[in-house]
């Protein structure tokens, strides 16, 4: 039960710094984009290394000892794609002119247009941080160093998402106390989707924390919800910045530290 709760604590933890964002629009006169750019690199880099050298293999290593011969590998290598395909479907389910992540990009410099802006910004980023609280929560019940890692990654690439919530409420209202509270309740999406994902699993008898085939399989997704996040998110997002090369310099120092730290263990 400890280990349900840490991950429920992290997952909290990842989710509400989107609160950080909304506080450095208030309080900050500018940052500085090289920061930005960097963070993003850095959290995309910790996210892939984890899915890709960590999670993934992990979970071909148990299917595979619950099946002989290639097929448990093959049903690990398929969730990871489906795990691509669900937050790819939400993609598709959030208008375009409403996704975050789907902007022209982020600007600290101009004013924001309307109040609305800031709503449907806080509705889509709810919803595309819904499975990355799965995805910390399975993380740290796995291991709790892994799900660390995670919570770090998450909690970096939410910083701009709050910055996305907070700009044109602030600007529309001039409040900036409604601004810092509708950037940090976007970010709950997070941890109620860690608690529907406990339920679920409490609901249908899956060990998300041990033997039997559920477990391996939702850490495949997970890898492919991770992986995804990287690639169409992140790293598009440090572009818009104009900041190429400090974004690929987090992404190396995201992947060395994450590396560094497993073989510590």
């Amino acid at each position: 039960m400890n280990g349900v709760i840490t991950a429920l604590l992290l997952t909290v933890a990842a989710g509400l710094s989107t609160g950080i964002g909304g506080a450095l629009v208030l309080f900050k006169k500018k940052i500085s984009s090289d920061f930005l750019a960097g963070a993003l690199g850095l959290s995309a880099g910790v996210m892939l290394f984890i899915s890709l050298a960590e999670l993934l293999p992990q979970s071909q290593a148990l299917m595979a000892a619950c099946w002989s011969g290639k097929g448990g590998g093959a049903m690990a290598l398929v969730a990871f794609f489906i795990g691509m395909g669900v937050i790819t479907l939400i993609d598709f389910i959030v208008p375009e002119y409403e996704n975050p992540h789907e902007a022209t990009g982020l600007s600290l410099d101009g004013h924001a247009n309307i109040k609305r802006l800031g709503v449907m910004s806080a509705i889509a980023i709810a919803v595309h941080n819904f499975p990355e609280g799965i995805a910390t929560f399975i993380g740290a019940l796995n291991d709790p160093q892994t799900g660390a890692g995670i919570t770090f990654a998450i909690a970096l690439h939410n910083i701009p998402e709050g910055i996305a919530v907070a700009i044109p409420i602030y600007y529309a209202t001039k409040k900036k106390g409604k601004a810092f509270l509708w950037a940090m309740l976007s970010g709950l999406s997070e941890p109620a989707g860690a608690l529907l994902c406990y339920g679920a699993a409490t609901l249908f008898g899956a060990d998300l924390a041990g033997g039997g085939p559920a477990f391996p399989l939702v850490l495949a997704a997970v890898a492919g919800i991770m992986a995804y996040i990287s690639l169409d998110e992140l790293l598009p997002t440090a572009e818009k910045y104009g900041k190429h090369h400090v974004a690929i310099a987090g992404v190396v120092a995201g992947m060395a530290i994450m590396g560094a730290s497993l073989l510590l263990i």
